[in-house]
């Protein structure tokens, strides 16, 4: 089936000018922004990482389309190929690591490594009853935005934290594009896609994060995956970039740099 909208290249920004590339995509709360706090911290020498704003983010926020992971991919692939990347790995937070791995299924060849930073799994995340209704209010209301940031990370985060996480979501997202999204990174499952891949994979969750578990990413990402690993950030939930970025860095570049 055609693509509905043809691929375009999206916004995006690059940090560093290392020849180790890197595609990094943010998850369904932020923008591109949603790596900020790690940016102080990276190997600007080892690495260049190319920061988009996916369909109804950031920039990219009144841009239409379809607000599908698989449409993501093909926008990544079209930026990947504007920087003249053949070669690139790829780091995806929350949403982003389903988007990630749509690239993967696409393009495996392209693909150096990826790190999932509490990365949905490619069979989706279904809800039921409170919870799906509690995820598809957010798209209109701030106060379920609120719930589900403090719900994510443990309960334990300061209130003016959980206020600008959420006032940054709502200043740069599209209320409908918001709740489309959900519909494909919630629902759509593409892991026999991905089944057996040999790309090396790097799954990094929260401790503190009751749906993105340690035990989840066992029963998915692991087993689809005969190259993945697990580590485990004792001090973070959901937003690992902005709860434990040194942690994170760590994480994410050890991981990149065996490939030097």
């Amino acid at each position: 089936m055609e693509p509905i909208v043809p691929p375009l290249v999206p916004p995006f920004e690059l940090v560093g000018e290392g020849p180790h590339r890197v595609v990094a995509i943010h998850g369904w709360f932020s923008d591109r922004a949603a790596f900020a706090a790690m940016l102080p911290h990276i190997d600007r020498r080892a690495f260049t990482y190319a920061l988009p704003d996916l369909r109804g983010y950031g920039e990219a926020r009144n841009i239409r389309g379809e607000y599908t992971t698989g449409e993501a991919g093909r926008d990544l692939l079209a930026l990947a190929d504007h920087l003249g990347w053949q070669r690139f790995s790829l780091l995806g937070h929350s949403m982003g690591g389903a988007v990630a791995q749509r690239v993967v299924a696409a393009v495996p060849d392209r693909v150096g490594r990826l790190v999932g930073v509490a990365p949905v799994p490619a069979s989706g995340m279904p809800m039921e009853g409170e919870q799906w209704e509690l995820f598809t209010s957010a798209a209109e209301r701030p106060e379920s935005r609120r719930a589900i940031i403090d719900y994510t990370t443990g309960g334990r985060h300061p209130a003016a934290w959980l206020d600008m996480m959420v006032r940054h979501s709502l200043e740069h997202s599209d209320a409908k594009a918001f709740r489309a999204w959900l519909d494909s990174w919630a629902l759509e499952d593409f892991h026999e896609d991905i089944l057996g891949s040999r790309v090396p994979v790097r799954v990094v969750v929260g401790a503190q994060d009751p749906a993105l578990t340690a035990e989840l990413m066992r029963q998915t990402w692991l087993r689809w995956y005969p190259r993945a690993e697990l580590v485990e950030l004792p001090g973070a939930g959901h937003y690992p970039a902005d709860e434990s970025p040194l942690e994170l860095v760590r994480a994410v570049e050890d991981f990149f740099a065996a490939d030097a």
